[in-house]
């Protein structure tokens, strides 16, 4: 099944939905229509109760180099943007399907941004990643909030506020990205399914709340995760795919999850 949107398109493929950013003549930079669209099948993914795996993928040369320069400098940019965008990232990073993007080119600006929203970050050593927003006199949004999460507040500070860009090496060396991919477009396609894959063979009903109970761990005190933690850890515990894993291990195979 496909979807198409403006500036958009998913694919479902049994448990996994494939999202893609298609705007590839302008390196998949985000207008506000580009933004109303990820909000929109945000929205979809998320009420979908049999989706696994999210990954998101940008089409042509580049994953996406952010908010659209062309339409900020005319005028057809406001405080309008950041509300769908910000609840887009957010449904993404907070969603129970485990969420992988795959970065090639340039993740500048709202691209690293949605890429920091990801629960996994997979990237061509040679991509660069940078939060240039100072150069336009702009706030690089809820990177702000988020980069520090997986950097540290040091080489986050670097980032934000120098402007600077980073490789793909760079970036798995600091802990931005999870995994390295070919340049070559074939084999990184290959090689992206096969990450994908690794998810999707863990992904019970367990690994998908321990994704739930991580997203708050720099939030809540010990007694506040510790309840919260016990309630997440009771509907694992409840679950059709708890109890098929003790069923696989007392067989000695794989278990199936639902």
């Amino acid at each position: 099944m496909r979807v198409e949107f403006e500036n958009l398109y998913y694919e479902r493929d049994g448990k996994v939905a494939r999202v893609v950013l298609n705007r590839p003549r302008l390196l998949n930079a985000m207008n506000y229509p580009a933004v109303c669209d990820l909000d929109a099948v945000s929205q979809r993914l998320e009420d979908d109760p049999d989706i696994r795996v999210v990954t998101i993928e940008g089409a042509g040369r580049a994953f996406c180099t952010g908010i659209d320069l062309k339409d900020l400098s005319a005028g057809k940019i406001d405080m309008s943007y950041h509300t769908p965008w910000e609840r887009a990232l957010r449904r993404f990073e907070t969603m129970e399907a485990i969420v992988i993007c795959l970065i090639h080119g340039y993740a500048l600006g709202g691209g690293l941004q949605l890429a920091l929203a990801s629960d996994i970050r997979v990237a061509t050593p040679s991509a660069r990643l940078g939060l240039p927003a100072i150069k336009e006199g702009l706030i690089p949004g809820l990177g702000t909030l988020r980069l520090a999460r997986y950097i540290g507040l040091g080489r986050a500070k670097r980032l934000i506020l120098s402007g600077d860009l980073i490789d793909g090496e760079e970036a798995l060396r600091i802990g931005l990205v999870d995994h390295l991919v070919s340049e070559d477009e074939e084999k990184r396609a290959e090689e992206f399914r096969e990450i994908v894959h690794k998810y999707l063979e863990v992904n019970s009903e367990g690994c998908r709340l321990s994704k739930l109970a991580t997203y708050a761990c720099f939030d809540l005190g010990f007694e506040e995760f510790f309840e919260r933690y016990l309630k997440l850890q009771d509907r694992a515990m409840s679950s059709e795919d708890f109890r098929e894993a003790m069923a696989a291990y007392r067989e000695d195979r794989r278990p199936v999850w639902k």
